[in-house]
């Protein structure tokens, strides 16, 4: 493996031009020329105004656009940029929110890809550990020539930290990223690197954001960081904040199964801000792992949680870092963002994740949501006795080719109509595994009468003309029988890492077709 090298270089403001020329010198270290079929992902997962540090900035992007036509060889067939942000958001929405359109539009002849739009091709996974026998990723990503990573320097709820790595969540429509995003998220994340490694990755650091994921809150870091390799530049990232690598699970999985190295003297750190400056920079950088018992303390909602099925995969506290637990602490934020009297309006609630073995103090005319497959309590609600049994599937039992499409209007629909029998109710159950913010959004607006974020007169319009859109569109495909690629389709160039690779001939992996 070539010695990677990550280079660190001051950005004190968001001039699109000084990031192209900060972007033109590192591919040009690297010596890396962009060709082919040119694909850039950013971190979209929420944008506008509620959301203004959520996303890679498209400033930012455009630099980086910009400083890889500069250095493109002459056989650059397509400059394009993909992503599907957060799940029932349409990724057009974010687009619009984030400034896209207008930076692609300033560019000129840059290819925009909504990935919940475009034909999902069949990855083979062979390697041991691995969750399934096979993902489904986009097309402009399984046929990428040159692939360059543009995420967001933030903390994560779920996984700590998300940088390089972490990006590729959104490399999957709605229907498959859903599935084994669990406690086994760290371990879905890991394998999703084998779908593709980027040739380039930049990160924007200008404005991290600290604390959570969707909703950060903004740290001046003031930072442009690049390198040619996933695992040693998450590694240096972490270590920027003064984080062990091998803390973060996905880094170390990626590590352990030979994607890249995390030790420093491993490393080429360059460039004008040395490590022990830039770490000078992120003193105090807050990550985002904290359990529900202890984010809302002192709040309405009382959250408890026991472990997930098959705890022996996670965390070895017996805590689903990775599903409905972090949704819950995202989607009170966002109410927060919209509805500044939302922790006034926000009933006494209890909430149980896992299997719960503990006692739940509820008084009379408190409220209990048992919320996710898994949830499992076996005493008193109240005068009653209740006896809430796991729903779970085990995820080997789940077919990719079946899941469902998270809509956001069916689910504005389903979880209204769930949550009236509250009102004669003590006690309900959410399902789903996990259940996502949208829904947990959407539970704790009933319930509270915050406002509803789906319903803000200023996102309304634009949100529902993006949703008809991409649904049209989707339909269509559907039609003409677009809507996957035929199974066990194989990356253009050197997409699929090495240590992918099969034996010769091979067939896929048809476990879980």
């Amino acid at each position: 493996m070539k010695r990677p090298t990550v280079i660190i270089r001051a950005c004190a403001d968001y001039d699109s031009q000084r990031i192209r020329a900060i972007v033109r010198d590192g591919l040009d270290t690297l010596d890396l020329r962009p060709h082919g079929r040119t694909l850039v992902k950013p971190n979209v997962v929420a944008s506008g105004q509620h959301f203004p540090h959520a996303h890679t900035r498209p400033e930012f992007l455009e630099g980086v656009l910009r400083a890889l036509r500069d250095r493109a060889r002459d056989d650059l067939e397509e400059l394009a940029l993909g992503e599907r942000c957060g799940i029932t958001v349409p990724t057009r929405f974010a687009f619009r929110g984030a400034g896209i359109y207008e930076m692609a539009d300033r560019i000129g002849d840059v290819k925009l890809y909504h990935f919940e739009e475009t034909s999902q091709v069949e990855v083979p996974l062979y390697h041991a550990g691995r969750l399934r026998g096979s993902l489904y990723t986009p097309e402009p990503v399984a046929r990428a020539d040159f692939f360059v990573n543009c995420p967001k320097f933030k903390a994560h709820p779920w996984t700590t930290v998300t940088f390089s790595m972490k990006n590729y969540i959104g490399i999957q429509d709605d229907r498959h990223r859903l599935i084994d995003h669990d406690h086994r998220l760290n371990e879905k994340v890991a394998d999703l690197q084998y779908i593709v490694q980027p040739q380039f990755i930049a990160i924007d650091a200008i404005t991290a954001g600290e604390g959570r994921m969707l909703t950060p809150i903004p740290f001046d870091m003031g930072l442009v960081i690049m390198g040619d390799n996933q695992v040693a530049f998450d590694a240096v990232c972490c270590h920027i904040i003064g984080l062990d690598p091998l803390s973060v699970d996905h880094i170390r999985m990626a590590y352990e199964r030979g994607f890249g190295p995390v030790e420093l003297d491993a490393i080429d750190v360059v460039g004008d801000v040395t490590l022990a400056a830039a770490q000078k920079k992120a003193e105090g950088f807050r990550v985002g792992l904290i359990r529900v018992e202890e984010y809302f303390q002192g709040s309405s909602i009382k959250a408890v949680s026991g472990p997930p099925p098959g705890d022996d995969h996670g965390d070895p506290h017996g805590y689903c870092w990775g599903g409905c637990p972090g949704a819950l602490e995202e989607a009170i934020e966002i109410l927060r963002l919209y509805d500044a009297s939302t922790d006034d309006k926000m009933p006494p609630l209890h909430i149980v994740f896992g299997k719960y073995e503990g006692e739940l103090h509820v008084e009379p005319g408190e409220k209990v949501i048992f919320i996710g497959d898994c949830a499992e309590y076996h005493g008193p609600v109240g005068d009653d006795v209740v006896h809430i049994e796991s729903r779970y599937v085990d995820r080997s039992r789940l077919d990719p080719l079946e899941a469902e499409h998270q809509d956001i209007f069916a689910k504005m629909a389903t979880t209204g109509l769930r949550l009236r029998a509250l009102k004669k109710d003590d006690h309900m159950v959410l399902d789903g595994c996990p259940v996502s913010v949208a829904e947990q959004v959407l539970a704790l607006v009933h319930l509270s009468g915050a406002k509803n974020p789906y319903l803000d007169l200023k996102d309304a319009v634009p949100f529902t003309h993006a949703y008809f859109s991409t649904r049209t569109r989707n339909a269509i495909r559907r039609i003409l029988g677009h809507s996957y690629n035929k199974p066990g389709a194989t990356p253009r160039g050197d997409a699929r890492p090495a240590q992918n690779l099969p034996p010769e001939g091979h067939p896929a992996p048809l476990e879980h077709r």
